[in-house]
């Protein structure tokens, strides 16, 4: 099917479009604001504001135009070829059953006959036939605009309900400036029309009508106007619930919003809350949570926010949520404290996200890059600069490294050799103790900064001591850089910091090692880091190891020579794995799958085939969801990695499990291995197999150090095709001396002796304020285990959209440029459904951000295209990416258009092609 351009059609439809006379101009304006006003339009986008947003053609081409007149922008649907093709809107979260709507609508076409334009709803039952509703009709012709005008009633209630707009012959486009569906009545007791600029959605917010719409979730709720002898009084209004009688941590107060929500629409909420009633608690966590029913019977609780509260003030409550699909049942509640502990509500708010400006990109003005910004970083002069952080003394002493650290070397290149001299810190009574300096007025806002330094242990140490750079911006602590020391020598610390937002003062100072524990440090630098000149070597380096010189010899039935033919080519996709993380409810927004789709080729399970998921009770389980995406995924052929067989975390281990026996939880690990890799055996293309062993040791500490070893060896067997994972974070950055690159090689090949059939490593990255080098380091000593390495679950953030830009596009790049590195999966790009806030690419009603349009760009970036002539040897050579390819030949008297694919494996690269 050919697509449509906007230059195109704007062309062959702009005479369509005659200014209308003032008279109908003006009763056009009074339908819309009517429309907007006393009646609420149920339709999203309904004057194509916003392009397509909110629209989906159906089996056709649709596209919005803004006349060069005073004419109003509209939208055309080409491509048709049957008469039920045209523009439709999914409202099923938008009217109920028992309702009259009104529908309003201002069509043309293009045909110079008369031609009927139809709306029509289809109405889909679970389980039942699909129906299909016709609301009305007009007669239409070309030249002209017409108001196609009715309405409807729902005598039950469908699981789905889609508005369209249908009709004209095959071939006829059909034109459309504006629909409104709306309804007068706003009573709740026969029905609700919903619409996004509605304001708060909760009934009886400030509990002036008592408890009405309101009831306990386990628990029993009362209205006050106070409490506590007249000391608890309520912060807004003359009233307050309180949920009392509570016994467990889920009882508290709760609203039945069914009908009142719109789905793929972000909501905020806002509650004023408060806890009371426990001499022995005065503070404790209240959450915000979502329960929501699907039609096919499926539950989902969101967790919208949480906040500590206290006995002593009210506190407001905050959060967002989004509903992907069309629940049949949504229930908002608070819970959380202790039982016995009364939670108060004295208002609460949802109601329709304000749309937040992007940020601007920060100006960043005289920046020194490569420079050190400490004062005597080499100590040329002594402690000039410096003071004890604390008790402690400094001195200078002879003797550290004359070489700046590699991390750093990797970052300024050839620099003037160190002094040797060092800070020698003694009489410590406090961890935190050691050698600071004051750096505020060196800082500049949005700037990324390297931290490099030596440091060793002197005396005093009888066990391991981390060694760590911290920055005190005002009251807040910033990780500067870590490493653990067990030995007397030199060691390299090194990280990275960035401030966004004006701070009041900024120290750096060395701590960590116990009290009375002396240290060392010398060739102290911090320094900012030129990002684009590192983007400059990594495309190089790309076009190194990521292109292959290919050769395309083309053969002919006929007998005619190729030489000279034109040759096109462009390369559809790159076959470079980049996936992302997805959720049983995000393939039920179809603008999500949509973007999906188009730039991944890979799929993980956020929390779908976990242990607490799959078997939440001993016995019960729930495969339904992960079904439902593998589905999905291979429907769509997208290649899957299977996280996480077990995770070693105690915190993430269900109750369940964590009060098993010692026998009897090694009979569940197996029940566990053999249940989830046989039901999925050859579907997943990956395991991690035990996720995050260098941060917890919950199955090894309670069966053995063999378990983790037995884990990989069992899945290996019962699943020979599937490659086996290691999976850990903070490996890739210098901020954790727990899971440094030494510690997981250490890791890995404890287990590889041990038996254990490890296949690849999972860097997790999450990361904060990304330095390439120090990640390309990392990556380098992970390397020698000759393993895949892949970034499993990337995320970066970032209030301002484009520092996340660069950000994402830092850690990308690198991955990209690295031999070892084979693939490239983001823990998610939706926001609101991320597991860190600012790190999405795609804003939660689906307009794409400027870390989103980087990660396009650099997408297009890795597509090779090329041009030119077939050589006398029937041959057209060039160098690009593995992927798929399209290519164009056109000799004197044809034109022929061909696929081909380039595989991974080593160059040159000969494809075959016969004409």
């Amino acid at each position: 099917m050919g697509k449509i351009s906007a230059t195109g059609l704007f062309k062959v439809f702009k005479d369509h479009h005659k200014k209308p006379h003032e008279s109908q101009k003006s009763e056009d304006e009074n339908i819309a604001s009517s429309s907007n006003s006393s009646m609420s339009n149920i339709i999203q986008n309904y004057d194509f504001s916003k392009g397509m947003h909110s629209w989906y053609t159906n089996c056709c081409d649709g596209i919005v135009v803004s006349p060069d007149t005073a004419s109003n922008r509209y939208a055309i649907v080409a491509n048709r070829k049957e008469h039920w093709q045209g523009l439709e809107q999914d409202i099923t979260s938008q009217v109920s059953s028992g309702v009259t709507y009104t529908v309003c609508a201002r069509v043309g076409v293009s045909a110079p006959q008369h031609v009927d334009v139809i709306a029509t709803l289809k109405l889909e039952y679970h389980g039942s036939e699909t129906k299909y509703m016709t609301i009305t009709r007009t007669s239409v012709s070309k030249d002209n605009w017409e108001n196609l005008e009715g309405t409807f009633v729902l005598s039950d209630s469908p699981n789905r309900v889609v508005f369209y707009l249908e009709g004209p012959d095959p071939g006829v486009n059909l034109l459309v400036e504006y629909v409104v569906v709306s309804c007068a009545s706003s009573d709740v007791t026969s029905g609700r029309c919903v619409s996004a600029e509605d304001g708060n959605i909760i009934l009886n917010p400030n509990f002036v009508d008592g408890v009405n719409n309101w009831s306990g979730r386990g628990c029993k709720i009362i209205v006050n106007e106070s409490i506590g002898q007249g000391k608890i009084l309520p912060k807004f209004g003359k009233f307050f619930a309180s949920a009392t009688q509570r016994t467990q941590n889920w009882n508290g107060i709760q609203q039945d919003i069914s009908g009142r929500i719109i789905r793929k629409l972000s909501y905020t909420v806002t509650a004023t809350v408060r806890v009371f009633g426990s001499n022995n608690v005065t503070s404790a966590d209240i959450r915000a949570t979502l329960w929501v029913q699907n039609p096919d019977s499926r539950e989902e609780y969101i967790s919208i926010a949480k906040i500590q509260a206290t006995d002593k003030e009210w506190v407001e409550l905050e959060g967002k949520f989004l509903l992907n699909g069309s629940p049949s049942k949504v229930v908002i509640y608070l819970e959380g404290p202790p039982p016995g502990v009364d939670i108060l509500l004295n208002r609460l708010v949802v109601e329709h996200s304000k749309k937040t400006p992007p940020s601007p990109p920060p100006i960043i003005k005289n920046v020194e890059y490569g420079v050190n910004i400490i004062t005597n970083g080499d100590l040329r002069d002594g402690t000039k600069g410096w003071f004890p952080l604390g008790n402690c003394v400094l001195n200078v002493a002879k003797g550290s490294p004359h070489v700046i650290p590699p991390s750093a070397r990797d970052t300024l290149g050839p620099t003037e050799p160190l002094s040797g001299q060092f800070i020698h810190v003694t009489n410590r009574t406090q961890t935190w103790m050691g050698p600071a300096q004051t750096i505020t007025d060196k800082i500049k806002l949005f700037v990324t900064y390297q931290v490099s330094a030596w440091v060793r242990l002197l005396h005093g140490a009888t066990s391991p001591q981390n060694v760590s750079v911290a920055l005190g911006v005002d009251s807040q602590w910033v990780n500067g850089g870590q490493v653990e020391i067990n030995d007397d020598r030199w060691h390299e610390i090194s990280g990275s910091f960035r401030i966004e937002k004006q701070p009041g003062k900024v120290i750096v100072y060395f701590q960590g090692p116990a009290p009375g524990v002396s240290f060392m440090v010398g060739g102290f630098q911090i320094f900012a880091v030129d990002r684009c000149a590192r983007f400059k070597q990594l495309k190089q380096q790309t076009d190194k190891i990521r292109k292959h010189d290919i050769t395309l010899k083309f053969s002919s039935s006929e007998s005619s020579s190729m030489h000279g033919a034109m040759v096109k080519i462009k390369q559809i996709n790159n076959s470079f794995p980049i996936g992302s993380c997805i959720s049983r409810s995000n393939i039920d927004n179809e603008e999500f799958v949509e973007f999906f789709l188009k730039n991944f080729n890979w799929a993980v399970f956020g929390n779908e085939l976990k242990w607490y998921w799959t078997e939440p009770q001993r016995g019960n389980f729930n495969y339904k969801d992960a079904d439902d995406l593998l589905k999905f995924c291979e429907k769509n052929n997208i290649l899957i990695r299977g996280h996480c067989i077990f995770w070693d975390v105690e915190d993430t281990v269900q109750n369940w499990v964590k009060s098993l026996s010692r026998n009897d939880l090694a009979v569940a690990v197996e029940n566990r291995l053999n249940g989830l890799v046989n039901r999925y055996k050859g579907r997943f293309k990956h395991y991690d197999v035990n996720n995050e062993m260098l941060h917890g040791s919950f199955y090894q500490d309670r069966l053995g150090k063999d378990i983790r070893a037995h884990m990989f060896k069992t899945a290996n067997r019962l699943d020979p095709s599937c490659v086996l994972f290691v999976n850990d974070y903070h490996v890739e950055d210098g901020c954790d001396t727990r899971s440094s690159p030494e510690k997981y090689m250490d890791q890995i090949f404890s287990l590889q002796e041990q038996g254990a059939p490890v296949g690849g490593i999972g860097i997790q990255g999450h990361i904060d304020n990304p330095v390439g080098p120090i990640v390309r380091s990392a990556l380098d000593k992970m390397g020698i285990a000759g393993l895949p390495i892949w970034f499993t679950e990337l995320d970066v953030s970032s209030l301002n959209e484009h520092v996340r830009a660069d950000d994402l596009e830092v850690m990308m790049r690198e991955a990209f440029a690295h031999p070892g590195v084979e693939g490239i999966m983001l823990w998610g790009f939706w926001e609101l459904f991320m597991s860190r806030e600012n790190s999405h690419l795609v804003n939660a009603e689906g307009e794409v951000n400027e870390a989103g349009k980087r990660f396009i760009e650099l997408k297009k970036e890795w597509l090779s295209h090329a041009h030119g002539v077939i050589n006398e040897q029937s041959e057209f050579s060039f160098r690009g990416f593995e992927g798929l390819y399209e290519v164009e030949i056109v000799t004197f008297c044809k034109k022929f258009v061909k696929t081909f694919v380039v595989e991974k494996g080593g160059p040159p690269v000969m494809v075959s092609i016969e004409l």
